[in-house]
This record gives C-alpha cells, sequence and structure tokens, in this order.
C-alpha cells in the first residue's frame, strides 16, 4: 500500500453494516488502515465491540460499536441517528450485512424467505433511508451494497437469497438516479464465491466443483472484496 493510501480517508466516517465477521469486517479495517472513522454495525454487541477494539487497537479512538437487527427498521433508524449524533456526518455507507436459510422452494419455510428478504434487502433500504438526509445535507456521499452473484445467475436452494441480491442491484439502481443531482453516488459489489462464516461450511464436493468454474483457480477472500 502506497503512503498517500493511509490517509485516503482522513475525517471522513464510514458506516459498515454487517462489520463484525468476513467481507464486512475486512471492509472495516480496511476503512480504518486508510484514515476512516468507522461505525461497526453488527447484529451482537459482542461482534460489535470486538471489531471497533481492534480498530481502536490500530487507531485510538477511530471506531465506535453499534448492536441492531437490521431486519427492524425501527431499531435501524433509530441506530442511523445516533451514529449521526457521534460522528456529525456520514460520508460512507456499506450495506454488507446478510444472512442465508437455505431450501428448495417447496420446502422453504415463510419465516426463512422473510428473514432473508427482511436483513438482505429491506436491512440495506433501512439503513440507506437513515442516512440519506445527511449525506443530501453535506452534498456528498457514497453508499455501497454487497450485492452477489447469484442475485444475477440464481441459484438452486438460495431463492430467498437469489430475490434479496437481485434486489439490491434493482435498490442500488433507483438510489443512484435519484440522489445523483445531491453528488451521492450509489453502487453494488457483486462478489462471486468468498469464504466466510457462511461459506467455509460447504462440504468439500461443492467447494470442488466451485472452484472448478472459477477461472483464476481459488476462491475469493473478504481481503479481495474490501480491496474493490
Amino acid at each position: 500500500m502506497k503512503d498517500d493510501d493511509l490517509i485516503k480517508f482522513e475525517d471522513q466516517v464510514a458506516i459498515v453494516t454487517g462489520a463484525g465477521r468476513g467481507i464486512g469486517r475486512a471492509i472495516a479495517l480496511r476503512f480504518a488502515n486508510e484514515g476512516a472513522r468507522v461505525a461497526c454495525v453488527s447484529r451482537t454487541e459482542q461482534n460489535a465491540k470486538k471489531i471497533a477494539g481492534e480498530i481502536n487497537a490500530l487507531r485510538a479512538n477511530s471506531a465506535k460499536p453499534y448492536a441492531v437487527d437490521i431486519a427492524d427498521h425501527a431499531a435501524v433508524q433509530k441506530i442511523g441517528a445516533q451514529i449521526l449524533a457521534d460522528f456529525g456526518r456520514a460520508d460512507i455507507l456499506i450495506n454488507n450485512a446478510g444472512v442465508t436459510r437455505d431450501a428448495l422452494a417447496m420446502r422453504m419455510s415463510l419465516e426463512d424467505w422473510d428473514r432473508v428478504l427482511n436483513t438482505n434487502l429491506r436491512g440495506a433500504f433501512s439503513f440507506s433511508q437513515a442516512i440519506i438526509r445527511a449525506m443530501t445535507k453535506q452534498r456528498s456521499g457514497r453508499i455501497i451494497s454487497i450485492s452477489s452473484v447469484i442475485g444475477l445467475m440464481g441459484n438452486a436452494g438460495q431463492t430467498n437469497y437469489a430475490a434479496s441480491k437481485a434486489g439490491l442491484i434493482g435498490l442500488t439502481k433507483s438510489l443512484a438516479r435519484e440522489l445523483a443531482s445531491r453528488n451521492i453516488t450509489v453502487n453494488a459489489v457483486a462478489p462471486g464465491f468468498v469464504i466466510t462464516d457462511m461459506t467455509v461450511g460447504l462440504s468439500d464436493e461443492i467447494k470442488n466443483t466451485i472452484h472448478a468454474k472459477i477461472p483464476l483457480g481459488r476462491t475469493g477472500t473478504p481481503e479481495d472484496i474490501a480491496a474493490a
């Protein structure tokens, strides 16, 4: 990393949902290493405090932890307001929080369908809505949502996950049109197979099948996504 990269985001505030592990953790650390102050959002207080502690050990007073179930719209609005009160602004929002509840469509419970859509898609909408007004007043901001190639291609046994990630792309395109005139950019990143807590439990057979389809010959890492 170049020396000037270390201050790329100096004095900027980055909000990262799902920051407690996997891709979100890597993104939060990357922002901190490049000078940003980071609001670390996780479903559990333990995970939020852990990643915030890691960041503060690297750069004192650079991160704060926030615990919220991102599927709870009202709770997200409160946390968003608290983050803005604590940091005074929001420059970057990373909508990363996500869950899976895999099953064939004929066997999928409505509870599992709702949990995935409410977390992955509605959660991204809720957090974006909570932060947009502040970005509009600043006349600057960056919103980035972590989608998935599954949202583009589909995948058997993941109708809920695929729908949520495809929905994120539609949400991104619409928000981009709404907010461009306010100097707020909205984008999505659609990773392929990445080794995280959600994927590490897959069988070797499934992993080998996936590897065979990747031109690079290896799976992605959370750090690959953070670097993007």
